[in-house]
């Protein structure tokens, strides 16, 4: 990361908040904090460190 403020954290922000609002507005979707974490977590696994995702080295 590059600076205190990455491009990556921004949009992991920002879809947390989208998807939390929307998960707020609709309760039937899911609980917003739930659907929030969910989707924060699998935006920072896709934009993760470019890995082969094998097992780590010793």
């Amino acid at each position: 990361m590059n600076g205190p403020l990455d491009l990556r954290i921004l949009v992991l922000l920002l879809a947390g908040a989208f998807v939390g609002y929307i998960a707020y507005r609709h309760p039937a979707i899911g609980t917003a904090l739930v659907v929030s974490a969910g989707v924060m977590t699998l935006l920072y696994l896709l934009l993760g460190p470019g890995g082969d995702g094998g097992p780590p080295s010793r």
